[in-house]
């Protein structure tokens, strides 16, 4: 028994090495200036970003992802993981943000602010992790703990060493531009299918609030299935998950393999217990196509974050 127990540990201190060596801890946070103070619990800014790297072209066109140079953020979330229930929001990309005075992350730089503003995600283009997490700070007000981006290649790859997961689709859509073609009822979508689930948008008119809805619906049911312990303890499931996964991940340097898996489970229990999903508050006006935030409720949400309390705002 006990040549069992040291046998264990020693595969699970290996794993936890092998795995948090694949980690790609490329963002620099401390590039980040003006930043809010800290407060009560950690926040995750997570990207799914529309990178191609290590795609072949037929892995391109099956996925339908287009072969556009760089890359861009296709969804952002923030995961508040407390003592009162984990809370994620959905910070849609056409959210109308003002780019705040910056240091540039390659140049070093200081460019100051001029009050434009652009969509979200345009924060990204321009000067990549750093502008971003600098511009949620600077119009939310909350201090980002950790950043965590993946790319289309490794989403769909995480979801087909898993098996694929099972999802409750509630009415049926078709989508050309993202290739979803989906029936209503519970289904278990693999990699290709469930990268088509969270982009797509046209089907739903172009809206990006319930494709950011669906974002967060699917994630908690990727989370739910991953994180039990037929996976975790199953080095058959557990290796090719980690590896499809850690591969493609671009975390922030301070970011541990530990904080990962705190944040996987944070995301886990969002459906569960005290879990809220939400997108942050919207006005419904919009200036020059994008989406306004009302700043009222998004200025009560981070306080309420800030302090670790029971999250009462309600987003669209």
């Amino acid at each position: 028994m006990l040549s069992l127990v040291v046998v264990v540990l020693a595969v699970s201190i290996g794993t936890y090495f092998w795995a948090d060596g694949k980690l790609k801890r490329e963002v620099d946070l401390s590039k980040v200036i003006d930043r809010p103070s800290e407060g009560d619990g950690t926040n995750y800014l997570i990207v799914g970003s529309d990178s191609r790297e290590g795609m072949t072209d037929e892995d391109k066109k099956k996925l339908h992802t287009g072969s556009a140079e760089g890359k861009r953020t296709d969804s952002m979330m923030i995961l508040h993981d407390g003592s009162n229930g984990p809370t994620l929001v959905s910070l849609p990309r056409d959210s109308n943000v003002e780019i705040p005075s910056f240091v540039g992350s390659e140049s070093g730089k200081k460019y100051e602010g001029t009050g434009r503003t652009v969509k979200l995600n345009a924060a990204y283009a321009e000067d990549g992790p750093e502008l971003l997490v600098r511009t949620v700070e600077f119009n939310t007000g909350l201090r980002i703990d950790h950043y965590v981006e993946i790319g289309f290649g490794g989403f769909a790859n995480i979801v087909d060493a898993i098996g694929g997961v099972e999802l409750d689709i509630p009415k049926a859509f078709e989508d050309k531009k993202s290739g979803a073609d989906f029936q209503a009822g519970k289904q278990t979508l693999n990699g290709e299918q469930s990268l088509a689930f969270v982009r797509t948008r046209y089907a739903f008119a172009g809206s990006d609030l319930d494709r950011t809805k669906n974002q967060q619906k699917f994630l908690a049911a990727l989370a739910s299935q991953t994180a039990t312990p037929s996976t975790v303890l199953n080095p058959f499931k557990l290796y090719p998950t980690m590896g499809a996964g850690l591969d493609t991940l671009i975390v922030d340097k301070d970011m541990s393999l530990w904080s990962l898996g705190n944040m996987f489970f944070a995301m886990k229990g969002v459906t569960g217990g005290d879990g809220t999903s939400m997108n942050i508050p919207l006005t419904g006006q919009s200036v020059n196509g994008n989406l306004v935030w009302d700043k009222d409720k998004v200025k009560q949400l981070v306080e309420q974050l800030k302090n670790d309390d029971k999250v009462t705002v309600k987003g669209d």
